[in-house]
């Protein structure tokens, strides 16, 4: 069981955050000492004040609490915990979605997430147009989005509506083209949070294929959140267990899960 919340908290004065896309780095992800801080006021007019004065009064609450684990590279960990346990916080912190208020983060590998597939995208661009614009903000140069688009699309499946605005799109249809994408770049870190129920049973076992042949290759790592424990063993060897922000136990998949289990 893991100890961190017996653990004093280094006193970073501010958060210490490296992050790069050094494959040849043994070590995939690092958290030590990672608190995330929410301010919660009691609406928004409250909230809005608190912009211009700091006399208005709101609580803290700590989303990831002295968190601290490691990823090595090539590894496989899930991350289990119920609703609030503080698991999206940690994938959005690795994401670069959001940062930490203390502590040391270390990302090294180009990341791929799985996370909200259909975030990002633009509503009145078309699906293709969609593509070559997430390709510019990922960086990716025309030559090499030249060569991805056409999988992307065949991934896809959306027919002729990849030319229309994505105005037009269903829900899941947007999660369909936001998975052919983040699974099509080819990451050294992929991040996964209940992705694999993409469109129809059809559609969602050629997606959990997708992600198996990714993490065939062995110098990929993988964090992956699921509230299903056969999900986990399939994918996952490890598995770390949160509860209030704080990790409370790491092992074997097969351990973390019966931790879980016990604890519901």
């Amino acid at each position: 069981m893991s100890s961190n919340s017996d653990t004093a908290q280094i006193p970073y004065e501010r958060p210490v955050i490296i992050r790069d896309e050094d494959a040849t780095n043994p070590i995939a992800i690092s958290f030590e000492h990672v608190t995330k801080t929410y301010k919660l006021f009691k609406n928004d007019r409250a909230r809005f004040k608190a912009t211009l004065s700091k006399k208005v009064p709101y609580k803290e609450i700590n989303a990831s609490d002295d968190l601290s684990f490691t990823i090595a590279r090539g590894e496989a960990v899930a991350f289990l915990g119920n609703n609030g346990a503080g698991k999206s916080t940690a994938l959005k912190i690795i994401t670069g979605v959001t940062y930490p208020t203390h502590g040391k983060v270390e990302v090294h590998g180009r990341v791929s997430a799985l996370l909200e597939l259909s975030a990002g995208f633009d509503s009145q661009l078309s699906g293709r147009e969609n593509i070559k614009f997430r390709g510019q903000l990922w960086g990716i140069s025309d030559e090499q989005m030249a060569e991805l688009e056409p999988g992307i699309i065949e991934f896809a499946e959306l027919g002729d509506y990849i030319d229309q605005p994505l105005r037009t799109y269903s829900s899941g249809m947007k999660a369909r083209l936001g998975f052919a994408f983040a699974s099509s770049i080819k990451p050294d870190i992929l991040v996964v949070d209940e992705a694999l129920s993409v469109g129809d049973r059809k559609f969602s076992k050629k997606c959990q294929q997708c992600v198996h042949e990714i993490m065939s290759d062995r110098h990929v790592s993988v964090l992956f959140v699921t509230h299903s424990s056969s999900a986990a063993k399939e994918f996952c060897s490890r598995g770390i267990v949160l509860e209030h922000g704080k990790d409370i136990f790491e092992g074997s998949i097969k351990d973390a899960i019966a931790f879980y289990e016990n604890r519901n």
